[in-house]
Protein backbone atom coordinates (compact mmCIF):
# COMPACT_ATOMS: atom_id res chain seq x y z
CA UNK A 1 0.00 0.00 0.00
CA UNK A 2 1.09 3.56 -0.70
CA UNK A 3 1.03 6.94 0.81
CA UNK A 4 -1.58 7.35 -2.02
CA UNK A 5 -3.95 5.14 -0.55
CA UNK A 6 -2.72 5.68 2.68
CA UNK A 7 -4.26 8.94 2.20
CA UNK A 8 -7.77 7.83 1.10
CA UNK A 9 -8.45 6.29 4.31
CA UNK A 10 -10.88 7.20 6.89
CA UNK A 11 -9.13 8.85 10.10
CA UNK A 12 -11.34 10.26 13.12
CA UNK A 13 -9.59 13.13 14.83
CA UNK A 14 -10.50 12.85 18.33
CA UNK A 15 -10.34 15.87 20.66
CA UNK A 16 -11.61 16.46 24.17
CA UNK A 17 -14.14 18.59 25.02
CA UNK A 18 -13.02 20.79 27.53
CA UNK A 19 -12.11 23.79 25.09
CA UNK A 20 -13.45 24.94 21.75
CA UNK A 21 -11.09 23.41 19.16
CA UNK A 22 -8.98 25.12 18.61
CA UNK A 23 -9.34 26.99 21.87
CA UNK A 24 -9.51 30.76 22.08
CA UNK A 25 -7.21 30.48 24.70
CA UNK A 26 -5.79 27.80 26.48
CA UNK A 27 -6.10 24.23 25.78
CA UNK A 28 -3.23 22.24 24.91
CA UNK A 29 -4.70 18.82 23.85
CA UNK A 30 -7.40 20.62 21.81
CA UNK A 31 -4.62 22.66 19.72
CA UNK A 32 -2.98 19.46 19.27
CA UNK A 33 -5.67 17.47 17.80
CA UNK A 34 -7.11 19.80 15.94
CA UNK A 35 -3.66 20.98 14.71
CA UNK A 36 -3.18 17.37 13.51
CA UNK A 37 -6.70 17.54 11.46
CA UNK A 38 -5.52 20.74 9.93
CA UNK A 39 -2.50 19.33 8.81
CA UNK A 40 -3.78 15.92 7.56
CA UNK A 41 -6.06 18.29 5.30
CA UNK A 42 -2.92 20.22 3.93
CA UNK A 43 -0.95 17.67 2.94
CA UNK A 44 -3.57 15.66 0.86
CA UNK A 45 -6.00 13.51 3.37
CA UNK A 46 -9.44 13.24 1.84
CA UNK A 47 -11.21 11.54 4.48
CA UNK A 48 -10.69 13.40 7.74
CA UNK A 49 -13.41 13.81 10.40
CA UNK A 50 -12.44 15.90 13.72
CA UNK A 51 -14.77 14.74 16.81
CA UNK A 52 -14.72 17.99 18.94
CA UNK A 53 -17.55 20.56 20.41
CA UNK A 54 -20.27 21.58 18.02
CA UNK A 55 -18.70 25.78 17.72
CA UNK A 56 -14.88 24.32 16.63
CA UNK A 57 -13.63 25.17 13.50
CA UNK A 58 -11.47 22.89 10.95
CA UNK A 59 -11.07 22.13 7.38
CA UNK A 60 -11.65 18.36 8.01
CA UNK A 61 -15.12 17.31 8.78
CA UNK A 62 -16.50 18.39 11.51
CA UNK A 63 -18.61 15.78 14.05
CA UNK A 64 -19.83 17.14 17.54
CA UNK A 65 -22.52 16.36 20.29
CA UNK A 66 -21.37 19.31 23.01
CA UNK A 67 -22.25 22.56 22.34
CA UNK A 68 -19.41 24.42 23.92
CA UNK A 69 -16.47 22.77 26.17
CA UNK A 70 -17.07 22.18 29.76
CA UNK A 71 -14.52 24.66 31.11
CA UNK A 72 -16.39 27.61 29.00
CA UNK A 73 -19.65 26.65 29.91
CA UNK A 74 -19.84 25.75 33.79
CA UNK A 75 -23.39 24.06 33.58
CA UNK A 76 -22.15 21.09 32.11
CA UNK A 77 -21.15 18.49 33.83
CA UNK A 78 -17.51 17.46 33.13
CA UNK A 79 -17.61 13.64 32.70
CA UNK A 80 -21.06 13.76 31.50
CA UNK A 81 -20.29 15.59 28.29
CA UNK A 82 -17.23 13.72 28.20
CA UNK A 83 -18.85 10.34 28.59
CA UNK A 84 -21.53 11.03 25.93
CA UNK A 85 -18.85 12.47 23.44
CA UNK A 86 -16.44 9.22 23.35
CA UNK A 87 -19.66 7.01 23.43
CA UNK A 88 -20.88 8.87 20.24
CA UNK A 89 -17.40 8.40 18.63
CA UNK A 90 -17.14 5.04 19.54
CA UNK A 91 -20.67 4.13 18.20
CA UNK A 92 -19.52 5.25 14.67
CA UNK A 93 -15.82 3.82 15.09
CA UNK A 94 -17.09 1.42 12.32
CA UNK A 95 -17.32 4.20 9.90
CA UNK A 96 -13.69 4.71 9.83
CA UNK A 97 -9.99 2.87 9.55
CA UNK A 98 -8.05 4.75 12.48
CA UNK A 99 -8.97 7.04 15.63
CA UNK A 100 -6.58 9.02 16.53
CA UNK A 101 -7.36 9.74 20.31
CA UNK A 102 -6.21 12.60 22.09
CA UNK A 103 -8.50 11.79 24.70
CA UNK A 104 -6.47 10.64 27.40
CA UNK A 105 -7.33 6.81 28.82
CA UNK A 106 -10.93 6.61 28.48
CA UNK A 107 -11.38 5.93 25.18
CA UNK A 108 -9.11 3.04 25.49
CA UNK A 109 -11.50 1.53 27.71
CA UNK A 110 -14.12 1.09 24.38
CA UNK A 111 -11.52 -1.36 22.54
CA UNK A 112 -12.95 -4.39 23.46
CA UNK A 113 -16.19 -2.92 21.85
CA UNK A 114 -15.06 -2.09 18.04
CA UNK A 115 -12.88 -3.49 15.56
CA UNK A 116 -11.52 0.01 14.39
CA UNK A 117 -8.08 0.29 15.41
CA UNK A 118 -7.12 3.29 17.72
CA UNK A 119 -3.86 5.42 18.24
CA UNK A 120 -3.31 6.72 21.41
CA UNK A 121 -1.26 10.34 21.39
CA UNK A 122 -0.46 10.41 25.63
CA UNK A 123 -0.46 14.02 26.63
CA UNK A 124 0.79 13.15 29.64
CA UNK A 125 -0.12 11.16 32.85
CA UNK A 126 -2.37 13.25 35.03
CA UNK A 127 -2.52 10.92 37.90
CA UNK A 128 -0.27 7.37 38.44
CA UNK A 129 -3.67 5.69 39.02
CA UNK A 130 -4.56 6.05 35.14
CA UNK A 131 -1.92 3.61 34.13
CA UNK A 132 -4.30 1.22 34.86
CA UNK A 133 -6.27 1.60 31.97
CA UNK A 134 -3.03 1.70 29.91
CA UNK A 135 -1.75 -1.46 30.97
CA UNK A 136 -4.80 -3.18 30.80
CA UNK A 137 -4.60 -2.34 27.01
CA UNK A 138 -1.32 -2.97 25.88
CA UNK A 139 -2.47 -4.53 22.14
CA UNK A 140 -3.23 -1.01 20.63
CA UNK A 141 -0.61 1.80 19.45
CA UNK A 142 1.01 3.98 21.75
CA UNK A 143 2.69 7.72 20.46
CA UNK A 144 4.71 9.46 22.70
CA UNK A 145 5.43 13.63 22.79
CA UNK A 146 8.55 13.56 24.47
CA UNK A 147 11.42 10.65 24.86
CA UNK A 148 11.02 11.81 28.74
CA UNK A 149 7.67 11.40 28.80
CA UNK A 150 7.25 7.72 28.22
CA UNK A 151 5.84 4.63 30.94
CA UNK A 152 8.78 1.79 30.45
CA UNK A 153 5.87 -0.75 30.76
CA UNK A 154 4.07 0.69 27.14
CA UNK A 155 5.13 -0.34 23.81
CA UNK A 156 5.60 3.26 22.16
CA UNK A 157 5.52 3.22 17.88
CA UNK A 158 7.25 6.56 18.08
CA UNK A 159 7.67 9.67 19.91
CA UNK A 160 6.02 12.22 17.35
CA UNK A 161 6.58 16.00 18.71
CA UNK A 162 3.40 18.23 18.80
CA UNK A 163 3.23 20.86 16.02
CA UNK A 164 2.77 24.59 16.21
CA UNK A 165 1.09 27.09 14.11
CA UNK A 166 3.51 29.31 12.66
CA UNK A 167 1.24 31.50 10.98
CA UNK A 168 0.26 33.71 14.16
CA UNK A 169 3.73 33.61 15.70
CA UNK A 170 5.39 36.42 14.21
CA UNK A 171 9.66 36.67 14.47
CA UNK A 172 10.86 39.39 15.69
CA UNK A 173 14.26 40.00 15.56
CA UNK A 174 14.72 42.45 18.29
CA UNK A 175 13.99 41.34 22.03
CA UNK A 176 11.11 43.08 23.99
CA UNK A 177 12.36 44.34 27.35
CA UNK A 178 10.42 42.30 29.86
CA UNK A 179 9.61 39.23 30.48
CA UNK A 180 7.01 36.83 30.75
CA UNK A 181 5.77 34.13 31.97
CA UNK A 182 2.62 32.09 30.25
CA UNK A 183 0.51 29.02 29.87
CA UNK A 184 -1.83 27.77 33.07
CA UNK A 185 -1.34 29.55 36.38
CA UNK A 186 -0.59 26.42 38.80
CA UNK A 187 2.49 25.38 40.84
CA UNK A 188 3.68 22.37 37.98
CA UNK A 189 4.30 25.49 36.07
CA UNK A 190 6.36 27.57 38.55
CA UNK A 191 4.41 30.85 37.94
CA UNK A 192 5.96 31.78 41.59
CA UNK A 193 9.39 30.80 40.23
CA UNK A 194 9.47 33.24 37.64
CA UNK A 195 8.37 36.07 40.04
CA UNK A 196 11.40 35.39 41.97
CA UNK A 197 13.75 35.29 39.07
CA UNK A 198 12.13 39.00 37.88
CA UNK A 199 13.00 39.99 41.26
CA UNK A 200 16.50 38.57 41.57
CA UNK A 201 17.26 40.23 37.68
CA UNK A 202 15.72 43.44 38.56
CA UNK A 203 13.48 43.08 35.66
CA UNK A 204 9.38 43.65 34.78
CA UNK A 205 7.62 40.16 34.29
CA UNK A 206 4.27 39.93 32.66
CA UNK A 207 2.10 36.88 33.66
CA UNK A 208 -0.79 35.25 31.43
CA UNK A 209 -2.95 32.60 31.23
CA UNK A 210 -6.05 30.63 32.99
CA UNK A 211 -6.00 30.23 36.86
CA UNK A 212 -5.86 26.35 37.06
CA UNK A 213 -5.16 26.44 40.84
CA UNK A 214 -7.31 29.36 42.87
CA UNK A 215 -5.30 29.06 46.19
CA UNK A 216 -2.18 28.91 44.32
CA UNK A 217 -2.77 32.21 42.50
CA UNK A 218 -3.73 33.71 45.89
CA UNK A 219 -1.40 32.77 48.02
CA UNK A 220 2.18 32.71 45.46
CA UNK A 221 1.37 35.22 42.77
CA UNK A 222 -1.76 38.00 43.86
CA UNK A 223 0.04 39.54 46.86
CA UNK A 224 3.70 40.06 44.47
CA UNK A 225 1.12 41.75 41.47
CA UNK A 226 1.39 45.62 40.96
CA UNK A 227 0.43 47.80 37.90
CA UNK A 228 4.18 48.31 36.76
CA UNK A 229 6.96 45.66 37.90
CA UNK A 230 4.81 41.98 38.11
CA UNK A 231 1.57 42.43 36.13
CA UNK A 232 -1.17 39.45 35.75
CA UNK A 233 -3.47 39.99 31.97
CA UNK A 234 -5.33 36.95 32.34
CA UNK A 235 -5.67 34.24 29.18
CA UNK A 236 -4.32 35.71 25.56
CA UNK A 237 -5.79 34.43 22.24
CA UNK A 238 -2.99 33.80 20.01
CA UNK A 239 -3.38 37.60 18.59
CA UNK A 240 -2.96 38.46 22.12
CA UNK A 241 -0.19 36.08 22.56
CA UNK A 242 1.71 37.05 19.70
CA UNK A 243 1.71 41.16 20.85
CA UNK A 244 2.75 39.38 24.35
CA UNK A 245 5.90 37.64 23.03
CA UNK A 246 7.22 41.06 21.37
CA UNK A 247 7.47 42.56 24.55
CA UNK A 248 9.70 39.18 25.57
CA UNK A 249 13.37 39.36 26.38
CA UNK A 250 12.90 36.11 27.66
CA UNK A 251 10.43 33.93 28.51
CA UNK A 252 10.53 32.03 32.18
CA UNK A 253 9.36 28.65 32.36
CA UNK A 254 10.86 27.35 35.28
CA UNK A 255 8.52 24.03 35.71
CA UNK A 256 8.40 22.26 39.00
CA UNK A 257 7.57 18.50 37.43
CA UNK A 258 8.82 16.89 34.12
CA UNK A 259 7.76 18.61 31.15
CA UNK A 260 5.91 16.50 29.17
CA UNK A 261 6.37 18.53 25.80
CA UNK A 262 5.87 22.61 26.38
CA UNK A 263 3.80 23.79 23.79
CA UNK A 264 4.65 27.34 25.48
CA UNK A 265 8.94 26.73 24.66
CA UNK A 266 8.00 26.16 21.19
CA UNK A 267 5.95 29.06 20.70
CA UNK A 268 8.41 31.28 22.51
CA UNK A 269 11.14 30.32 20.15
CA UNK A 270 8.81 30.33 17.19
CA UNK A 271 8.66 34.17 17.73
CA UNK A 272 12.40 34.40 18.56
CA UNK A 273 12.29 34.68 22.54
CA UNK A 274 14.72 32.61 24.16
CA UNK A 275 13.07 30.36 26.87
CA UNK A 276 14.74 30.03 30.20
CA UNK A 277 13.40 26.65 31.45
CA UNK A 278 13.98 24.28 34.74
CA UNK A 279 16.07 21.13 33.37
CA UNK A 280 13.21 18.43 34.23
CA UNK A 281 11.54 15.96 31.46
CA UNK A 282 10.96 17.27 27.46
CA UNK A 283 12.58 20.57 28.16
CA UNK A 284 16.08 19.77 26.81
CA UNK A 285 14.12 17.98 23.86
CA UNK A 286 12.51 20.98 22.75
CA UNK A 287 15.29 24.15 24.09
CA UNK A 288 18.89 23.76 22.33
CA UNK A 289 20.90 25.17 25.85
CA UNK A 290 22.76 27.62 25.62
CA UNK A 291 21.43 28.14 21.89
CA UNK A 292 17.76 28.96 21.98
CA UNK A 293 17.62 29.53 25.30
CA UNK A 294 19.13 27.85 28.91
CA UNK A 295 18.27 24.81 31.46
CA UNK A 296 18.73 25.46 35.10
CA UNK A 297 18.33 23.96 37.92
CA UNK A 298 17.41 26.79 40.38
CA UNK A 299 16.35 30.01 40.68
CA UNK A 300 19.47 31.73 40.87
CA UNK A 301 20.73 29.63 37.82
CA UNK A 302 17.77 31.03 36.38
CA UNK A 303 18.50 34.70 37.02
CA UNK A 304 22.13 34.51 35.92
CA UNK A 305 20.63 32.86 32.62
CA UNK A 306 18.64 35.66 32.42
CA UNK A 307 21.84 38.28 32.15
CA UNK A 308 23.26 36.26 29.18
CA UNK A 309 20.15 36.29 27.18
CA UNK A 310 21.96 38.39 24.52
CA UNK A 311 24.13 35.69 23.58
CA UNK A 312 21.26 34.05 22.20
CA UNK A 313 20.43 34.33 18.61
CA UNK A 314 17.00 35.04 17.51
CA UNK A 315 16.96 33.44 14.32
CA UNK A 316 17.99 30.44 15.77
CA UNK A 317 15.29 30.02 17.56
CA UNK A 318 13.10 29.98 14.97
CA UNK A 319 15.30 27.76 12.82
CA UNK A 320 15.06 25.01 15.66
CA UNK A 321 10.65 25.36 15.98
CA UNK A 322 11.33 25.59 11.78
CA UNK A 323 12.79 22.05 11.46
CA UNK A 324 11.18 20.10 14.56
CA UNK A 325 8.19 21.45 15.72
CA UNK A 326 5.86 22.31 12.75
CA UNK A 327 2.16 21.21 11.62
CA UNK A 328 3.92 19.67 8.97
CA UNK A 329 6.77 18.12 10.59
CA UNK A 330 4.44 16.61 12.96
CA UNK A 331 1.99 15.50 10.51
CA UNK A 332 4.58 14.29 8.55
CA UNK A 333 5.96 12.24 11.59
CA UNK A 334 2.09 10.68 12.24
CA UNK A 335 1.86 9.78 8.37
CA UNK A 336 4.68 7.13 9.43
CA UNK A 337 2.68 5.99 12.10
CA UNK A 338 -0.57 5.32 10.65
CA UNK A 339 1.06 3.53 7.77
CA UNK A 340 2.81 1.35 10.35
CA UNK A 341 -1.04 0.64 12.31
CA UNK A 342 -2.38 -0.26 8.46
CA UNK A 343 0.46 -2.82 7.76
CA UNK A 344 0.25 -4.46 11.05
CA UNK A 345 -3.55 -4.67 10.96
CA UNK A 346 -3.49 -5.94 7.30
CA UNK A 347 -0.98 -8.70 8.70
CA UNK A 348 -3.22 -9.65 11.47
CA UNK A 349 -6.11 -10.35 8.72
Amino acid sequence: MDMADIKNKRIAILSPVAWRTPPRAYGAWETVAGNIAEGLVTRGWKNVTLFATKESVTSAKLEGWVEKGYEEDKSQVPLVSTCLHISKVMQRAGEFDLIHNNFDYLPLTYLPLIKTPMLTTIHGFSEPDILRVYHDHKDTYYVSISDSDRDPGLPYLATVYNGIDLSNLTFRPKPGDKLVHYGRIHNDKGTHLAIEVAKKSGMDLIIAGIIQEQDYFDNLVKPHLNQSSIQFIGPVNPVQRDALLNEAYAVIHLNTIPERFGLVMAESMAAGVPVIAMDLGSCREVIADKQTGYLVNSVDEAAEAVAKIDRIDRKKCRQRVEENFTIDKMVESYEKVYEEIFKREENKK
